[in-house]
This record gives C-alpha cells, sequence and structure tokens, in this order.
C-alpha cells in the first residue's frame, strides 16, 4: 500500500547511481510532510478503530485520503459518515482540513459537512487544539468519537441539530435516522 515508501527508498539507493549531471534519476523531491505521512499512515492502518476505514485513492498521496465512520452505537448506528481528510503541505504544524461529505444531522456538523472538533483548530483558547505532537491516528479517533462520547450538544455548530435534541429527544433520534436513511448508507 506505501508505495510512496519504496520509492523513497528507491531514491535514498538512487543517490550512489547519480546521472553525469549530478541530479538523481527522481525529479522531485519527497517533503517532510510525506515523510510524516508514510510512518503515520503505517501506525493509523494499525491502530484503526474498528467502526472506521480509510480509502486512499491515490496510493502515492498520502496526503488525501477518505474516512469511512460506521457507528456501532448511539444515534448514528447503522450509519455510514464519509470524511474527506486532505494534508497541507504545512502538516505537521497546521492540522489537516477534513470534511463531511455525508448529510448529516448531528451537533458538532453542519449539513454542509464544516466539523467541529477541537484538535482540528489550529489555535484553541482551552489548549485542546491541534499541536505538532498530534498525528492522523488522533484525527480519525476524534472524528470516530464525534458519534459517540465526543457528541456535544453543550457547544454546537448545528445550533439547530442541538435545540432539537433539547426539545425532543425522540424526534431527533427519527430524524438522524432519516438522514441515515436517505444519506448515509
Amino acid at each position: 500500500m506505501l508505495t510512496l515508501a519504496s520509492k523513497l527508498k528507491r531514491d535514498e539507493g538512487g543517490k550512489a547511481g547519480r546521472t553525469p549531471s549530478g541530479t538523481s534519476d527522481s525529479t522531485q523531491r519527497v517533503s517532510i510532510r510525506d515523510r510524516l505521512l508514510i510512518k503515520e499512515v503505517a501506525e493509523l492502518e494499525a491502530n484503526l478503530p474498528s467502526t472506521c476505514k480509510v480509502n486512499f485513492p491515490d496510493v502515492n498521496k498520502l496526503h488525501s485520503f477518505q474516512l469511512a465512520v460506521s457507528p456501532d452505537e448511539g444515534y448514528y448506528q447503522s450509519g455510514k459518515f464519509q470524511f474527506e481528510i486532505d494534508v497541507p503541505e504545512a502538516y505537521n504544524m497546521v492540522p489537516p482540513k477534513v470534511k463531511c461529505l455525508t448529510r448529516i444531522w448531528h451537533p458538532n456538523i453542519t449539513e454542509t459537512g464544516e466539523i467541529c472538533l477541537s484538535l482540528l483548530r489550529e489555535h484553541s483558547i482551552d489548549g485542546t487544539g491541534w499541536a505538532p505532537t498530534r498525528t492522523l491516528k488522533d484525527v480519525v479517533w476524534g472524528l470516530n468519537s464525534l458519534f459517540t462520547d465526543l457528541l456535544n450538544f453543550d457547544d454546537p455548530l448545528n445550533i439547530d441539530a442541538a435545540e432539537h435534541h433539547l426539545r425532543d429527544k425522540e424526534d431527533f433520534r427519527n430524524k438522524v435516522q432519516d438522514f441515515i436513511k436517505n444519506y448515509a448508507r
């Protein structure tokens, strides 16, 4: 899967076999981000929650992938929610950009896919935001937890969903199930 890792090994081994002009056979340098991602993707795949699956549409672009979360408990059980994760060149100094591709009725995710998860914030007042010590594994586990223990009705991004839950929990559950039936299968 990690074909970028094999490219790195080829490039490292190719240093001895340079062309007469002094350049290696590789036309591109591998960025620090990509070197970090090789290690982090391997760690992520080894520690992926059972409710998550990652998909790399292009195995040579570890910085752009999709995550599917299929909660096995709670309001969102039986749904399949797709996220798009893009890791910027300045990673690990800045967090990945994450968007929910599945339309959802959730207090911490808007219907247009914006996500309220403190570790995705570059600057956070409470100190729980992004830090260079965080990894992709933290991001995936955080997104997975938005459907269980990090589900937060007290600090919502989607205020309508949070107020709906406060007014009528059963009707909220029914609306969530309607969204799952129509958008998250």
